[in-house]
């Protein structure tokens, strides 16, 4: 007997759903149809995926297994089916475009339900997103970081600066002082007995600050941890405490003056952003769209 793919989307949909019904609902299948795929499913593997409850389909420990196995591969060919699938309709071409979350959501998100293509948004680290687009997972990727691979190359648009932001409610003028007189001892410490925000991901941007400024890591953890910058700006908006981010995305925050700059520093932190593709690509009238979207927002 063969592994079947729609044993494994179907199986998916459970995990995900969390009942029958819901992966029937998800796949278009009758239920019948996903008790016929997961019970295929459980003869080919010879284990038993999921509890079943009056209320919810619980994974197994092999079923938890399976599905951390299965992800990654799945995922891939859904997205190898929506790139190349041909459709009935006028065929629309379609791009992977990769960036960190914060640059789609104050730039791209937008501007989405405008293009005449479909789109396909990635977030990750950069080296992987790198990746991706030398094996043309991608099409074109926004980054700060130059990768090694050959048939890539790299065009400068914007710039992003590292600052340290701070509420509108955050009283400063100790820390201006202190600046003011560069006693950068005193200022450091002063900031570590304040309110900080930082991101789930890393404090790559605090540590960088902090260095640069003051020539150590920072040796204390933020207050409040949050998933994306985006959060930062919102939780600092109207309020008080401190955080160390890129410019452009508490631009509008500062300019309605829910937050301020603090300082940028007494050594400037700049990244240089660039456009990301490959030397050929069948996508270039698209590519070019999307590049003019950056330019346009000024970012």
């Amino acid at each position: 007997m063969l592994l079947n793919l729609e044993w494994l989307r179907t199986f998916k949909a459970i995990y995900d759903t969390g009942t029958l019904t819901g992966a029937a609902q998800q796949l278009y299948i009758s239920q019948p149809g996903v008790s016929l795929h997961l019970s295929s499913l459980e003869a080919y593997t010879g284990y038993k995926l999921f509890d079943r409850s009056a209320k919810k389909m619980v994974p197994t420990e092999r079923g938890k297994v399976l599905y951390n196995f299965i992800l990654e591969p799945l995922n891939k060919l859904e997205t190898a089916e929506q790139v190349f699938h041909k459709s009935s309709k006028t065929e629309r071409s379609t791009i992977g475009i990769g960036m960190c979350f914060e640059t789609f959501q104050f730039t791209l998100e937008k501007h989405i339900s405008s293009l005449p293509f479909n789109v396909i948004i990635k977030f990750g680290e950069y080296p992987q997103m790198q990746q991706d687009l030398d094996k043309g997972l991608l099409d074109l990727i926004i980054t700060p970081q130059k990768g090694q691979q050959k048939n890539l190359e790299y065009a400068p648009f914007s710039k992003e600066r590292i600052v340290l932001v701070c509420g509108n409610k955050t009283r400063t003028t100790a820390l201006e002082s202190l600046l003011k007189k560069k006693d950068l001892e005193a200022a450091k410490q002063w900031l570590k007995q304040q309110i900080w925000y930082s991101t789930a991901a890393d404090m790559e941007h605090l540590k960088r600050f902090w260095f640069n400024n003051f020539n150590e890591h920072p040796d204390f953890k933020p207050n409040y941890i949050v998933p994306n910058i985006s959060s930062i700006v919102r939780c600092l908006s109207d309020n008080e405490g401190f955080s160390v981010i890129p410019d452009f995305l508490c631009r509008e925050a500062v300019a309605t003056r829910k937050m301020r700059i603090a300082s940028t520093g007494t050594k400037v932190i700049e990244n240089v952003l660039y456009f990301a593709t490959r030397k050929k690509t069948i996508y270039e009238q698209e590519i070019t769209q999307v590049k003019a979207i950056f330019e346009k927002e000024e970012f």
